[in-house]
């Protein structure tokens, strides 16, 4: 006779097994996308897989409703599709630091947030903020790359120059679209 004990540690390692199998595979598959980016695209891309991961997790546990767990994973899909685009159109391996945010939390970014409608991409808000673009994904999400130092202090220096030349800081341009997601290439030396 069998052991009960025995057949219950069977039926586990082939229930981890099967997972590990699953787990695997839908790397495999998403890791197919990831081939044609770089170190650090891909490392983002990994890192919100983990975060959909931890979220699946959560209401796995019934520790989180389903409104939550559906918004945060509309919101890694929405980061996921506009990380891809800007890799893609940029062809660096750089990515802007990004928040996605749906229009009721807007003022989780901003002091007065703007209307939705009335950003335009490539606008700078408050000099820390780039609009990126909306992206739908059940809802839509509001996509915001932060400015790096080098991009704010090209906007501080701009803002003084043009208050010195003609003491109207509103006349100021927004820094070019074009400019939004390149950087200069690091080259390293040996």
């Amino acid at each position: 006779m069998v052991d009960s004990r025995f057949i219950r540690s069977c039926f586990l390692a082939l229930f981890f097994i099967a997972g590990f199998a699953a787990v695997d595979a839908a790397a495999a598959q998403t890791g197919g996308d990831e081939d044609q980016f770089g170190p650090v695209v891909r490392a983002y891309l990994g890192y919100l897989r983990n975060e959909q991961g931890v979220v699946d997790d959560r209401v796995s546990r019934n520790e989180v409703n389903i409104v939550y767990y559906r918004r945060n994973s509309n919101r890694i899909r929405a980061l996921r599709q506009s990380a891809m685009r800007i890799a893609q159109e940029t062809q660096n391996d750089y990515l802007p630091e990004l928040e996605a945010v749906a229009s009721d939390e807007l003022r989780l970014l901003f002091e007065r947030p703007p209307r939705s409608g009335s950003l335009r991409v490539g606008d700078v808000l408050q000099s820390t903020f780039r609009y990126v673009g909306v992206v739908r994904t059940g809802e839509p999400f509001y996509i915001f790359a932060r400015l790096d130092p080098y991009e704010q202090a090209e906007l501080i220096e701009r803002t003084s120059r043009s208050s010195d030349n003609d003491r109207s800081p509103a006349s100021v341009a927004p820094i070019s679209g074009d400019r939004a997601f390149t950087r200069a290439r690091r080259v390293n030396t040996p």
